[in-house]
């Protein structure tokens, strides 16, 4: 795949663009992503059909590596990791017992793993102008999930076996869930990119 990563993303449109000015907005963009992070991990939305809620975690972590571009989303995002590292409750499913570390090597670890390389490839696409059409930004969500999916699944194997129904585990409940997840990124972020062009207009 042969990407031109010269594209402005969305967080390049407004505010300072060079010097102490740009420093102090992507400090301000890293404070209000962990936060919207922290957030919608904690947001579980019934999805009829479906045995699990959907959570708007991952939503958050392509939208944001699709808004901020790759560098300033995988600061973003090791940022995030960092905060739950250090025990603070900002994952999906972490508790008063069970947080931090202990959390992150559990039978999420190969998620959230997956969470870094999806921010960085969704802000690679964005960087590419992925972000500017909606079947483009759909392939970029899907490739997202793929992402997460992946090491995700790889670890639930390692952690507890081959032997046990992984799939059923890790990937089929979250389908659904995941599919009105990806329509919604899909059609955010042309809307936010038409938004800017009237604005400019």
């Amino acid at each position: 795949m042969n990407l031109a990563l010269n594209r402005n993303v969305l967080v390049d449109t407004f505010g300072a663009t060079e010097g102490a000015g740009l420093r102090v907005k992507q400090a301000a963009l890293v404070v209000a992503g962990i936060a919207l992070l922290t957030v919608m991990a904690q947001i579980k939305v019934p999805v009829p059909g479906s045995p699990v809620a959907m959570n708007l975690g991952t939503f958050a972590v392509l939208t944001i590596g699709a808004a901020y571009g790759p560098r300033l989303g995988l600061t973003t995002i090791l940022a995030y990791m960092l905060v739950g590292a250090l025990g603070f409750d900002v994952f999906q499913s972490s508790t008063a017992e069970l947080r931090g570390i202990a959390y992150m090597t559990g039978s999420t670890g190969g998620y959230l793993v997956g969470y870094v390389l999806a921010t960085v490839l969704l802000g690679m696409l964005a960087r590419a102008g992925w972000d500017r059409s909606a079947p483009k930004m759909a392939g970029a969500m899907l490739l997202g999930n793929i992402l997460i999916y992946v090491p995700g699944l790889i670890w639930l194997g390692t952690l507890y076996g081959w032997n046990e129904p992984i799939l059923a585990w890790g990937l089929t409940p979250f389908l659904l869930g995941d599919a009105i997840k990806l329509a919604l990124a899909a059609l955010l972020l042309p809307l936010a990119w038409k938004a800017v062009g009237r604005a400019r207009g």
